[in-house]
């Protein structure tokens, strides 16, 4: 695709760049050819050798340098005026003014009245600095990241388990290889397209696919076999399925005596879920709980996958918990070809968490409260341990807590306007800071409200590294210069950085970055520091833990040590000797079913559930400038069934209000028989009266601190 309004290709860039897409977490390869003439535009081509996608892009990818146009993006920094307007001014301008306004509200109210707000598509290099920034040039522990609202309960479940969270441990090549897939909450027919070769490979080697949705979609359709239940009954039904599983005879005691501990308090959990009361909870009849463990318990090796759908609740660690209890308990985790899995969503949702900008982690996934992990990254930073903040908010109690606690923001990467929930009330809370600075590719929702908005550079102008689901470290090259005017985020904190007293800590070459990343991470549970750029483009990317040595014996080390002072091979395949924990056994998690922290009543008697459409990307703020894919989704709709919509009396088109306890979105109605009927359902990509998340609900999950965006309480009626 051609992208007229960029700069000019570098001169050593004039050849085809391999690098990836932007957008989802497969970071599907793909090849930058600049277009003839110098004009400046560049043209995506297949990259057949990277074996996620073999080639293969969806809409968003093939149309991803539209967006690299100076017609649709920030080519200039912008400053609010006293008359309240945005309006262009220098980068030094711009600088100080955000500088100013981070040190004047630490002067103020301290360092913890400063908030740090990043997102789950910045490289590894960016986050890794973000976060050092946060904790080291503002001294504040108050930064989270959107990566919150994507994995946090599947990662929060990983690492009870398992002791460790890598969104898959296994490479996707693995999925058509096993006999059984139970895909929970998932439609990568929408959300990755590429991804769906893995599940029809699966089928056409004579395994077995089933997929959890409360809609039929895409994805469902292609199933063998598709559980529909009641959105917010996940947990019901994974108790329901071991129920069945002990009851029939398919545990693997074996693997549970010698591999697992906590097996009989579990048990007893799942064995007060009896399949009739599954039923009656989730809305999934008898006989499909029946078909379905048959098909998982046929094979010697099987997965589960979840995504959004169960982890998006306010039990969705539980809930998580509950499917991995599953596997655990019929020998389907740290064998070959089995195991649990999360599909991540953003781009750089798994390395973003990995290295600094969750509230309670330092980089190599350390925990913020243990002494040897503050020693360790305080002695790379150069800095006294005792000079790092603790733990802060998580990302929706920040966002909430804006104007209040937290006075000014310094934000990257994200546009919470539209994608956090109670949008409404957020919005309010962004509008209600003292200061507000906004780095960011194009003038988000979010972005409009700031007092400095500060245009960086993308994904095909920068080089630097991201983490895929599978845990594989990729890297981005550079293929084209920026537009003038315009600057990478790394430039952008240390321009700060260096009005705030600390440039040396803030370098601007993202290999220097990621070879002070390397040290940080450097035996911690995400170890990078055997990981080099170099490496990375020779091996197709190398996954993680990857230590600088290979020490036999390691939690996550491979099947097969490498010998001493051999190069760490990397680790495509964790836990097949043991798990990350200090014992090396998988932990059951006791749990038990419990409702959403919202169920329908006379007020609101229907269940809304959100999610994504195929050509549209989260908040939109990027895809709802092309062209190409607003044709192909031009806006938000509410999805309901036809008894439903005869019941209201509307037909397909009609504008229909959907009102929750938080809020009214209004929006056309598509009728369709692959929804249940007492849901509906909305793509959360839009703002304005058709956004999503004006209607969903904060409520919390009490371990990972994930909102419940997929459940909650609405009413629908004509608008």
């Amino acid at each position: 695709m051609h992208t007229p309004g960029a700069a000019p290709a570098d001169t050593a860039s004039a050849a085809v760049t391999a690098t990836h897409c932007p957008y989802c977490a497969l970071q599907c390869g793909m090849n930058l050819r600049p277009e003839p003439g110098g004009a400046g535009g560049v043209t995506v081509e297949e990259r057949v050798d990277f074996p996620v996608n073999r080639g293969a892009l969806c809409g968003k990818g093939r149309t991803a340098p539209a967006v690299l146009s100076s017609r649709v993006r920030l080519t200039q920094p912008l400053i609010r005026t006293h008359a309240g307007r945005l309006e262009p001014a220098t980068w030094e301008e711009a600088l100080d003014a955000v500088a100013e306004g981070l040190a004047r509200t630490r002067r103020s109210y301290g360092a913890d009245a400063v908030g740090v707000f990043g997102g789950g598509g910045l490289t590894n290099e960016k986050a890794y600095a973000l976060g050092k920034f946060a904790r080291i040039a503002l001294g504040t522990s108050q930064i989270d990241y959107n990566g919150r609202f994507c994995m946090s309960s599947a990662a929060a479940a990983h690492q009870r388990a398992f002791g460790l969270d890598r969104g898959l441990p296994f490479p996707l090549e693995d999925i058509p290889r096993t006999g059984c897939v139970i895909l929970v909450g998932s439609n990568p027919a929408d959300t990755m397209p590429p991804a769906l070769r893995f599940f029809r490979e699966l089928r056409e080697n004579g395994g077995t696919l089933i997929v959890v949705d409360p809609r039929r979609t895409r994805t469902a359709e292609q199933a063998d076999l598709h559980l529909a239940p009641r959105p917010g009954t996940d947990l019901a039904l994974a108790l329901g399925l071991l129920h069945l599983v002990v009851a029939g005879g398919h545990t693997d005691e074996e693997f549970i005596a010698s591999r697992t501990t906590g097996w009989e308090e579990a048990r007893a959990g799942a064995m007060a879920h009896w399949p009739e009361l599954v039923e009656r909870i989730t809305g999934v009849p008898v006989p499909k709980l029946r078909e379905a463990v048959a098909m998982f318990c046929a094979p010697s090796a099987a997965m589960v996958l979840t995504a959004r759908g169960p982890e998006q609740q306010s039990k969705g660690t539980d809930t998580v918990g509950a499917w991995i209890n599953l596997c655990l308990a019929t020998g389907r985790a740290g064998r070959p070809l089995s195991g649990y899995g999360c599909l991540t969503g953003q781009g750089n949702g798994q390395g973003g968490r990995e290295h600094g900008q969750k509230a309670d982690q330092l980089p190599g996934y350390r925990k913020l409260t243990d002494p040897a992990a503050r020693a360790h990254v305080a002695g790379v930073w150069g800095v006294d341990p005792d000079e790092l903040p603790g733990p802060g908010r998580s990302a929706y109690e920040l966002l909430d807590a804006l104007g209040t606690d937290v006075k000014a923001l310094l934000l990257m990467g994200s546009n919470p306007v539209v994608s956090a929930p109670r949008a409404a009330h957020i919005e309010e809370r962004i509008r209600s800071l003292d200061f507000l600075a906004v780095a960011d590719v194009v003038l988000s929702e979010t972005a409009a409200l700031a007092d400095v908005v500060l245009p960086v550079a993308q994904w095909a102008e920068e080089t630097g590294t991201t983490t895929n689901l599978e845990g594989r470290v990729l890297l981005r090259r550079r293929a084209l210069s920026p537009p003038p005017g315009v600057r990478s985020d790394l430039e952008v904190l240390h321009g700060l950085a260096t009005r705030l007293g600390m440039p040396k800590a803030f370098p601007t070459d993202p290999e220097e970055v990621f070879e002070e990343l390397r040290r940080a991470s450097a035996g911690g549970p995400a170890d990078y520091s055997g990981i080099s750029y170099a490496r990375i483009e020779a091996e197709q990317g190398v996954f993680w833990p990857c230590p600088a040595a290979a020490p036999p014996g390691t939690a996550a080390a491979p099947a097969a040590a490498p010998a001493p002072g051999e190069p760490h091979p990397g680790t495509p395949r964790l836990f097949l000797d043991r798990f990350a924990t200090e014992d090396g056994r998988a932990r059951f998690v006791p749990v038990t079913h419990r409702d959403a922290a919202e169920v329908p009543d006379a007020q609101y008697p229907l269940l809304l559930t959100t999610g994504r459409v195929v050509a549209q990307y989260q908040s939109g703020a990027q895809t709802r400038r092309v062209d190409e894919l607003n044709e192909a989704a031009p806006g938000p709709f509410v999805e309901l069934h036809p008894r439903l919509a005869a019941r209201l009396g509307v037909s397909d088109g009609a504008p229909l209000a959907v009102t929750s306890r938080r809020g009214r979105a209004l929006a056309p109605a598509r009728i369709t028989d692959t929804i249940r009927a007492d849901t509906v359902f909305m793509p959360f990509h839009w703002p304005g009266e058709g956004r999503a998340n004006t209607l969903t609900n904060p409520a919390l999950d009490p371990v990972s601190r994930m909102p419940e965006f997929k459940v909650c309480a609405v009413r629908v009626e004509p608008a």
